[in-house]
């Protein structure tokens, strides 16, 4: 029962975390300073791209400290044509051009971009999100109120239609609760790029992805890590319903699978053993219970210990979730969770299993 104790003590842990990161509201309408660059690494996006330069441009922020740098990632639609039907409203197009075949590409974007950037603090964002109309004064102000390096903020998927989809939904709930869980406990760990800042300065102090780029993915995470070894105190996440990022789950299995896989192969680079051994436990735990409930086949008793398992196991993700379906006003998902739970079982052993192993499918790209 060792495995389940941790199970259960990580998630009184990661309820703990949440509860330290006070939830913040919209300030007073005040005089900003800060010099913004918002970020995007866009690949093949002409489906959506415009609605998120149109929420990026609806910013009640001063237009006059805002600049938005779209990096074309070798797009075979048209996402640069698009792009550049804003030039007139301020948006700036980078185009890739890369001879020599990379294995991140999003990183030598989104670096590309920095480079050629004019703000003090980079936003970045995903070409597939939605934002409200508040969202950059929500993640200045607190740049501006506090001493902060990088800002983790919230991101939710919306417009899910099924039920594959809004079970994505809930546990993605649940990997952004994890990242302001570990960020409230002073042990960042994760967060999402979908809505990400962090000052030019100290992006450049660590090097940027220097020693990360190997990796197709990971210009999130990573980075926080890199950020969290050098500077404990300098990451936040923002508990504020303004400053939500949205965007949407993957409408086939395959899909889901392959974005699945390139968030675990980022764990090959976690220098943080801390973090790495909770990345196991919770692996193997779940194994434990696949395990149980194979060997109840044969004898009952295993079939009962799994049965304790899994009950421990919805108990303390329901309570976590509970918090946290809260503040995304979205509490109807954990009726899902018994089934979700269950499931999670299955799929966490399978994509440890593979997320580490050859190659997958991004962008329709092969990387590794």
């Amino acid at each position: 029962m060792l495995f389940t104790a941790f199970y259960v003590i990580l998630f009184v842990f990661l309820i703990a975390g949440w509860l330290r990161v006070k939830q913040s509201f919209l300030p007073v309408k005040e005089a900003f300073q800060t010099k913004v660059t918002v970020l995007i690494a866009a690949r093949n996006e002409e489906a959506g791209i415009h609605q998120t330069i149109e929420d990026i441009l609806a910013q009640q922020y001063p237009k006059e400290l805002l600049e938005v740098i779209i990096a074309d990632d070798h797009s075979t639609d048209r996402t640069a044509e698009i792009i550049l039907s804003y030039a007139g409203r301020g948006v700036k197009l980078l185009q890739l051009k890369e001879d020599q075949p990379l294995n991140s590409y999003k990183k030598k974007a989104i670096s590309e971009a920095i480079k050629l950037s004019k703000g003090d603090l980079m936003v970045a964002t995903d070409a597939d999100c939605r934002m409200g109309p508040h969202w950059l004064e929500a993640i200045v102000s607190k740049f501006e109120k506090s001493n902060v390096l990088m800002l983790s903020s919230p991101v939710a998927f919306f417009e899910d239609k099924n039920l594959f989809e809004r079970l994505q939904a809930l546990e993605f709930s649940a990997f952004i609760g994890l990242g302001a869980s570990t960020i409230g406990n002073k042990k960042a760990s994760t967060c999402n790029g979908a809505n990400l800042a962090y000052k030019k300065s100290i992006f450049n102090e660590v090097g940027g992805f220097k020693g990360i780029d190997d990796l197709a993915s990971g210009d999130d995470e990573l980075l926080l890590q890199k950020i969290a070894a050098k500077y404990p105190d300098g990451i936040s996440f923002l508990k504020q319903k303004e400053a939500i990022v949205y965007t949407y789950a993957k409408s086939t299995w395959e899909e889901f699978k392959q974005q699945r896989r390139r968030w675990a192969s980022k764990s090959v680079k976690y220098k943080d053993k801390a973090i790495v051994a909770l990345a196991v436990g919770f692996w193997f735990f779940n194994a434990l219970i696949l395990a149980n409930l194979a060997a109840g086949i044969f004898n009952v008793f295993y079939l009962k210990v799994a049965a304790v398992q899994l009950l421990l196991k919805i108990i303390s993700e329901g309570i976590f979730l509970f918090f946290v379906t809260t503040f995304f006003k979205r509490r109807k998902l954990l009726l899902l969770l018994p089934l979700g739970s269950l499931l999670h079982v299955f799929y966490v052993v399978y994509i440890g299993i593979i997320g580490n192993k050859g190659v997958y499918e991004w962008k329709g790209r092969k990387v590794h």
